[in-house]
């Protein structure tokens, strides 16, 4: 395998991480900034209370997101088989 080829292969799998992830970490970062909000508001500054609303909006963005995640894992998967017989030279 050639550099150019790892380096490829390397780029694409980091891009397509963060396409999967891209989702669950600005949800998590909204829930976060809302609980803060909340918090502050309220005066209640106990650490464990944005724990479970991430936890939940977790849970239902990832059963929402399900078929999206899988087709887009098995295309990525594919594809990267597809590219292998390039890669033994």
């Amino acid at each position: 395998m050639n550099p150019e080829i790892a380096i490829d292969l390397f780029k694409n799998t980091m891009v397509f991480a963060l396409y999967v992830s891209a989702p669950f970490l600005i949800a998590m970062m909204v829930v976060g900034l809302v609980m803060s909000l909340f918090q502050a508001v309220t005066g209640l500054q106990e650490a464990t209370l944005t724990f479970a609303p991430k936890l939940i909006a977790f849970a239902g963005l990832g059963i929402l997101l399900a078929p999206w995640l899988l087709r887009s894992l098995a295309e990525f998967t594919i594809a990267t088989f597809s590219h292998m017989s390039s890669m033994a030279h």
